[in-house]
């Protein structure tokens, strides 16, 4: 995306995911373009591609709870999300079953964090 004005690398060294993920969030907050480029399992591709489309046109705190959420679920840390609130990412909920795929599921949402909070740094899972 040639006008992001956040750009975040993501590296998972347990499955070797990777991400290059490109945010434009506008002067209200609110993330107007995301898209990614990368290579790994299905797990994280799938995980990336179905983040760009709920956060598109959220407002940057929406996402950050939306993360929140997403973690806690991912990571077997909150049963008691309803499901149906996460929408199409209740698809990536079993991940918490294969402690090694959370970080493949959770690669991309942290790279997102890193991009919200402007940071310019590597996001890796380890």
């Amino acid at each position: 995306m040639e006008d992001a004005n956040r750009t975040v690398e993501g590296f998972n060294p347990l499955c070797g995911d990777r991400i290059t993920l490109y945010v434009k969030i506008d002067d209200a907050g609110v993330i107007r373009d995301v898209s990614f480029q990368g290579s790994g399992c299905a797990i994280s591709t799938a995980s990336a591609s179905l983040m760009t489309e709920i956060v598109r046109n959220m407002h940057e705190s929406e996402a950050h709870a939306l993360f929140e959420t997403f973690h806690r679920i991912a990571t077997g840390k909150d049963d008691a999300v309803n499901l149906e609130e996460l929408g199409k990412l209740a698809v990536l909920a079993g991940v918490r079953a294969y402690p090694a795929r959370v970080k493949c599921a959770t690669l991309a949402w942290h790279s997102l964090e890193a991009a919200l909070e402007n940071q310019e740094t590597t996001v890796t899972t380890e």
